[in-house]
């Protein structure tokens, strides 16, 4: 599997939102490698969005969004879930990143499992705090390079991948009016 390059994320955060569904994140720890393909996400942009951590200013925690695109922004939320999230943005605009809010498990279920301290392979990955949790994502990944086939990138998925839903973003509190989540459905058979 082949990492995405970079100027796939050179592109508008709500354009990139929608080309990353049907994509493969990629994990690996030690001799194990994990896969999921990407069924959800939101865009989240710079000063037209004040649900954004990039809204007001640069800060320690937000810094990598207004840096490189194809680099992970990963944050702890609610004293105890990472969110993993991808920069995205053009050219023009300071900062832009994509929440991964869900993925259907591929390759590694049980290790998925194991991360998740589950025995159901129901609902693996089907939220942004349970995705980071399958797939070993933590602060230690914030700021690395997607776009390179290390322990952690996104490679080409799927191509067909049918309709593409839009709604508004989930648990925030302002610019609910943006339907910037995304939504695929896939069938059982990847």
């Amino acid at each position: 599997m082949k990492a995405i390059p970079r100027d796939f994320y050179q592109k508008d955060t709500l354009v990139v939102a929608k080309k990353l569904l049907g994509q493969r994140i990629v994990r690996k720890i030690g001799d194990k490698e994990m896969s999921a393909i990407i069924t959800e996400t939101e865009a989240y942009k710079h000063e037209d969005d004040p649900a954004s951590h990039a809204y007001r200013r640069i800060t320690e925690r937000n810094k990598v969004m207004f840096g490189d695109v194809g680099i992970s922004y990963v944050y702890f939320t609610y004293g105890m879930h990472y969110c993993f999230n991808v920069v995205a943005k053009n050219p023009k605009t300071k900062a832009g990143a994509v929440l991964i809010r869900a993925a259907k498990p591929e390759k590694g279920i049980e290790e998925m499992m194991k991360n998740r301290n589950i025995k159901n392979s129901k609902n693996i990955s089907d939220g942004p705090a349970k995705l980071a949790q399958a797939l070993n994502i933590t602060r230690k990944d914030y700021g690395s390079d997607l776009t390179k086939q290390t322990d952690l990138f996104i490679a080409e998925g799927i191509k067909n991948i049918g309709k593409i839903s839009s709604s508004p973003r989930i648990g925030i509190k302002q610019a609910t009016e943006k339907l910037w989540n995304f939504k695929i459905t896939i069938q059982d058979e990847i």
